[in-house]
């Protein structure tokens, strides 16, 4: 018998996935849809409620205590709305309402996608252990989270720790945020197959242009890739310098689809690193790839859900 049960959903720009999540943050059910993220507010709703269907038919969901939620953001959690940068139907979107509402009146818990994936990691992941922190979730979009002083630090709104919207390229390409050179215009999986796209990249014979077949092509040797990756992980690290300099934080994981690379990744955000954390009290940080994997998101979201803030780290 499931005592701590509670219903999680990952909303990113790509998918939306759910999950029943016991109180050791294990996953016992799951259900996924596509984000139809180009299309109108109430199209992206029928999706979560498609999700929250899906999970409400488990002969599990009688044990749901409450509902946690990690979303692309900005989210607003005072407010309970979200206005996702790579979701543009939703705007100031009532998502906690119109969730308490589809999952019977339960209670609701939303956090920023790169604070669930913070708490993830803090719970059970590469950041245990450690008492200051920048967790990252580099996909889609790029976001962040912060631990400081062993505790998560959301912020007012739930977005400290946001560092897809760091400006790290003054002069850069404009941002879908309105601003330029914004770290997640050049790290995210689209911009580095975008910017490989415009450098004279081409698919294989399966017409792949994801970052995936980027990675791929960059593991096999091909410049363009290799270089585009390079530039990503240089926006990354100057991103997490920053942050080290700021709040003094001794260790950043990157995790989401992009981490997936592998050493494509991290060999030159490693490097690059080293370029921008320059000062005595941040040259000691060290970079890890999350552990949680694909499942951060939702395990973050249970997390918020379970306690309304983060579970204490457990041993190892």
């Amino acid at each position: 018998m499931h005592t701590s049960l509670v219903a999680a959903l990952d909303i990113g720009g790509t998918k939306i996935a759910g999950a029943l999540v016991d109180g050791d943050g294990t996953l016992l059910h799951r259900a996924q849809r596509p984000t139809p993220a180009t299309e109108g507010a109430e199209r992206v709703m029928d999706a979560v409620d498609g999700v929250l269907g899906e999970l409400a038919a488990s002969p599990l969901w009688p044990g749901v205590r409450a509902v946690g939620i990690g979303s692309a953001g900005p989210v607003d959690r005072s407010a309970g709305t979200v206005s996702p940068v790579n979701v543009p139907g939703w705007r100031g979107f009532p998502l906690v309402a119109r969730v308490a509402e589809s999952a019977g009146g339960l209670p609701v818990e939303l956090v920023g996608d790169g604070v669930a994936i913070t708490a993830a990691e803090h719970w059970r992941g590469a950041a245990r252990g450690f008492d200051n922190a920048l967790c990252m979730v580099v996909s889609t979009g790029v976001g962040g989270g912060l631990v400081l002083d062993g505790q998560l630090h959301a912020g007012p709104t739930g977005n400290a720790g946001h560092i897809g919207h760091i400006s790290v390229d003054l002069d850069g390409d404009l941002c879908p945020c309105g601003a330029r050179g914004c770290v997640e215009r050049i790290a995210s999986g689209p911009n580095i197959a975008r910017r490989a796209l415009e450098g004279g990249w081409r698919p294989g014979p399966d017409g792949d242009t994801t970052a995936a077949a980027v990675a791929a092509a960059a593991r096999a040797g091909d410049p363009v890739a290799t270089a585009s990756f390079e530039r990503a992980a240089q926006a990354l690290a100057a991103g997490i310098a920053a942050t080290a300099t700021l709040v003094e934080i001794d260790i950043a994981v990157v995790g989401g689809g992009v981490a997936g690379a592998g050493e494509v990744l991290f060999a030159p955000l490693r490097r690059a690193l080293g370029d921008y954390a320059t000062l005595s009290f941040v040259r000691r940080l060290r970079v890890a790839p999350a552990r949680t994997g694909t499942d951060a998101g939702l395990v973050g979201a249970a997390a918020a859900a379970l306690l309304g803030r983060r579970p204490e780290p457990t041993t190892a």
